[in-house]
């Protein structure tokens, strides 16, 4: 790994100015924290951002944080920054932290994501109706298990995601029973056992990671997402209920930070105001942890040597 980093160090030197590192002496030397959760994607990026500072200099260190609550550290300071904001998944509390103060809108990847009720295309075959969701939910027997009885099983992500399946089903009067997954990793799992027989299943997916190069599927067509959707009950279907709208379709990927972290650490904050991955590269970053089985550290150096023209400019 050392001779590895050494070689990125030396490919940074080479392709930037020396005037940018000496710019760099000015960043403080207390170690900028990066929060690390529960999915690969964002591991693996905050790896590679990670490594792209130490080549700058700069001090990091890597804190495994709550992807909800993670917007008020930043807000407070005790983490520095949150490479991947999604809109569906953490725009509330991202919003939430912002009103409050202590954090700021760093700018948003080129990637587009969307995160929602996904199912894998044989799945379309046993229930033809599909992408609607009135058609899955007349289809809601054929996702039955022992655990749900006659109504059909959804498989949400971890708890702490927030991905509100159950306020979804019951705003939406859904046959439904929500499950949640323990992690990335298992519903991974799931999708590639019903595989095996074509088992009808229906799961929380998002785009980008691997997924979607291995398994191809849709996605679930819920009422639009409006804004408003899960704060204000007169805003979708139901007057009397939140969540009954998809989520946003194309939503942003943002990065955020602390509030100070331009003052503390300048450099190191033109960079993450530079940084910018696309899906193909979140979804390979995925790919080298959940399908070439390497570990975070090693995928982002893989990732980091295989594209340097990607990364190089960032370098502030």
């Amino acid at each position: 790994m050392k001779t590895m980093t050494t070689a990125l160090t030396a490919g940074v030197l080479a392709l930037a100015p020396l005037s940018a590192f000496a710019d760099s002496h000015a960043d403080s030397s207390d170690p900028i924290v990066i929060p690390i959760h529960n999915w690969s994607s964002q591991i693996v990026m905050s790896n590679v951002v990670g490594q792209i500072l130490e080549t700058q200099g700069a001090h990091v260190e890597y804190v495994t944080t709550d992807s909800q609550a993670v917007y008020e550290s930043v807000r407070l300071g005790d983490v520095t920054m949150e490479l991947e904001v999604w809109e569906g998944a953490f725009g509330a509390s991202f919003r939430a932290a912002m009103e409050k103060g202590g954090i700021v809108d760093v700018g948003d990847h080129d990637a587009v994501t969307r995160e929602d009720w996904w199912y894998p295309m044989w799945t379309k075959d046993a229930c033809p109706g599909l992408p609607s969701w009135e058609a899955l939910n007349e289809c809601a027997a054929l996702f039955a298990t022992p655990e749900t009885g006659d109504k059909g099983r959804y498989l949400d992500g971890p708890v702490d995601w927030l991905k509100h399946g159950q306020e979804r089903v019951a705003s939406l009067d859904m046959n439904f029973v929500v499950v949640n997954a323990g992690s990335a990793a298992a519903l991974w799992a799931e999708i590639g056992a019903a595989e095996a027989d074509k088992k009808p299943i229906v799961v929380f997916n998002w785009t980008p990671n691997f997924a979607e190069a291995v398994w191809p599927g849709e996605f679930v067509e819920f009422p639009a997402w409006e804004e408003g959707c899960d704060t204000d009950p007169s805003v979708g279907p139901n007057p009397d209920a939140l969540f009954d709208c998809g989520n946003p379709a194309t939503g942003y990927l943002k990065k955020a930070a602390w509030d100070g972290m331009e003052d503390k650490w300048p450099a190191a904050y033109a960079t993450l105001e530079a940084v910018s991955f696309t899906n193909p590269q979140i979804a390979e970053m995925a790919k080298l942890v959940d399908i070439d089985e390497l570990e975070p550290e090693e995928a982002a150096e893989v990732w980091l040597e295989a594209n340097p023209d990607v990364w190089a400019s960032w370098v502030k």
